[in-house]
């Protein structure tokens, strides 16, 4: 059974614990990579052809911009073939209770009938939101698995929420 962990993520500026914080590497891709520990799954990070600015506030107003015209930014690039794979982790930050647009085109690129799909997202308060039911609407031929909701600001702490959550969806 192989496993693909797809993931959108954001480093530089973003907003920790009430502050803005430069990061070097971004919360869900922490989380992404403990997931590919726990499992050897494949690996493959989203990336818009625009990506969002640096500037944490500016990336905040895109982003909000991109989810009021329910736009598709398009991706750099897609895995050739989501075939061999039956389960694909599928990780993003919560923006405004849902994905950032961009995982939008990632899934709708797709055919994932019969594949499992196992959300995990990063927040700073508002969880999962309503990320699982658009996943459910986006992708109906899929069983989509309970989400795992990673706190931000604790995420490197999290190795033991992810081996549980990853025990659970197997």
């Amino acid at each position: 059974m192989a496993q693909l962990i797809v993931y959108f993520s954001r480093e530089g500026e973003n907003y920790v614990n009430g502050t803005i914080k430069n990061l070097q590497v971004g919360n869900t891709e922490i989380a992404a990579k403990m997931i590919q520990d726990y499992t050897d799954a494949d690996i493959f990070k989203m990336e818009p052809n625009v990506p969002y600015s640096e500037d944490y506030n500016e990336c905040i107003a895109q982003a909000q911009d991109d989810q009021r015209r329910d736009a598709r930014p398009e991706l750099k690039e897609y895995p050739k073939s989501l075939e061999k794979y039956d389960t694909v982790y599928l990780g993003y930050p919560n923006y405004w209770g849902t994905m950032p647009m961009a995982v939008f085109t990632f899934l709708e690129h797709f055919d994932f009938t019969g594949k499992t799909i196992a959300p995990f997202c990063t927040h700073e308060g508002s969880g999962m939101g309503h990320s699982e039911e658009d996943i459910k609407r986006l992708c109906p031929g899929a069983v989509v698995k309970k989400g795992l909701a990673i706190h931000g600001v604790s995420v490197s702490r999290s190795e033991k929420d992810i081996k549980e959550w990853i025990e659970k969806n197997e």
